[in-house]
């Protein structure tokens, strides 16, 4: 198997398990993590052994909390070239969770924030640990997802909700996450990946043509998506570019609430 920086990747018995390994910083990714991710999830997609994909974080303190600020510059990420006008191609990683015909499974060990929440959303199903905790920050740092993580999650909690997660960057409870039907089931802390993998283990049992086409027929209904998150894409890379977006950034590097009044102006 190869060998990962950012990830942990293994394969066993049908299920591949995808790991962002970057505990300290709470799995945040940066442009490798990114990359990483994209290429495990390939190499599940190709292989004919494998059945279903876990995703999951190291550590027991967060799944994943979005991009890592600490190389987030003026105009994008900072890092290898990226296709993406924001300078990680997170729009690509989303899309393999899509694509993949084969259930993707979140299994959510602590915070999912941010970016990190929205790879939960995009994932079939999600199993949450009872101490997970889920919202939104972009607003509060100069950023959004202005496409899948917005839209197609008021597909999932309904447009009220999906609004006052995105415009209060508020954080919601495991069993707050599961009452407005943005997680499947939630377990306690020991139990998270024992359960993730029963339900893997579920799947692995069903005809795998058929799982393909439930989800290639759940996809085609917000398929419009894909070309709404790529013009907003660009503009978040013309954003990004800003002195607001960058005030949002700054604060929440130097640990400060952000001053975004003058750009009412």
């Amino acid at each position: 198997m190869e060998s990962f920086e950012d990830i942990l990747y293994e394969k066993n018995e049908g299920i591949a398990t995808i790991t962002i390994n970057r505990p300290k910083v709470l799995n945040a990714f940066r442009v490798l993590t990114v990359d990483e991710t994209i290429e495990a999830f390939m190499d599940a997609w190709r292989d004919r052994t494998i059945g279903v994909v876990v995703l999951t974080g190291a550590g027991d303190r967060a799944f994943c909390v979005g991009g890592d600020q600490s190389v987030r510059g003026e105009g994008g990420y900072r890092g290898k070239p990226a296709r993406s006008d924001i300078g990680v191609d997170v729009i690509d990683l989303q899309t393999a969770i899509r694509d993949i015909p084969k259930p993707v499974i979140a299994a959510v060990n602590g915070y999912a924030i941010g970016g990190g929440h929205v790879l939960h959303v995009l994932c079939d199903l999600t199993i949450a640990s009872e101490k997970a905790r889920f919202g939104q920050v972009g607003p509060r740092v100069g950023s959004v997802d202005p496409g899948f993580g917005t839209a197609y999650l008021a597909r999932l909690v309904g447009e009220k909700k999906a609004r006052e997660i995105w415009y209060l960057c508020e954080q919601y409870s495991a069993e707050e996450a599961l009452a407005m039907g943005l997680v499947n089931k939630v377990v306690a802390p020991e139990r998270l990946m024992e359960e993730a993998y029963a339900w893997a283990r579920k799947l692995l049992a069903m005809s795998p043509t058929a799982l393909k086409i439930a989800k290639a027929s759940f996809n085609a209904d917000t398929e419009a998506l894909r070309g709404t998150a790529a013009m907003g894409m660009m503009s978040l890379g013309l954003y990004y570019g800003t002195d607001e977006a960058m005030e949002g950034r700054n604060a929440f590097v130097e640990r400060r609430p952000p001053q975004f009044s003058k750009f009412r102006r």
